[in-house]
């Protein structure tokens, strides 16, 4: 298999798997709180991931490196933070399609410009018409998704 294929299918997974955690994470934030939620949810992926580094050796375990990293790769677990908080919160208001739609036009708009302008090490890739005809449709088709 391509290299390229399956690394969309990998990424589709990923997209898969964000519509159920914002589901799952909107019907837990009913019934126990937005914030509670987010706490619960990164507990239960620290205990997770801790177990797949540390007991089942996934990884290097060289966590000595931590340092070495630029201050700002460690917002990714603010952001994590701010992500369960508005997912679980939009969810119920328009709905898992509606909500999964618009977050991947916010997705994909962020990263053409991240990939427009090299940001954070990655390769430039120029934005295109293109690039704006695609969000334009995804777009759009969050705003049907929302038509009952």
């Amino acid at each position: 298999m391509n290299g390229k294929l399956l690394a969309l299918i990998i990424a589709a997974t990923s997209g898969l798997t964000m519509a159920l955690q914002g589901t799952l994470n909107s019907a837990l934030g009913k019934i126990i709180g937005l914030w509670e939620t987010t706490f619960i949810v990164h507990a239960v992926g620290t205990v997770v991931v801790g177990v797949l580094v540390f007991i089942c050796h996934l990884g290097t375990c060289d966590l000595g490196k931590w340092a070495s990293a630029p201050w700002y790769t460690y917002l990714g677990g603010v952001l994590s933070v701010l992500i369960i908080y508005m997912v679980a919160r939009a969810i119920p208001v328009v709905g898992v399609a509606p909500a999964t739609t618009a977050i991947i036009v916010g997705q994909v708009l962020t990263a053409a410009a991240i990939d427009h302008l090299g940001l954070f090490g990655v390769e430039r890739i120029p934005f295109s018409w293109y690039h704006v005809g695609g969000t334009l449709l995804m777009a759009t088709g969050a705003f049907l998704l929302l038509k009952k």
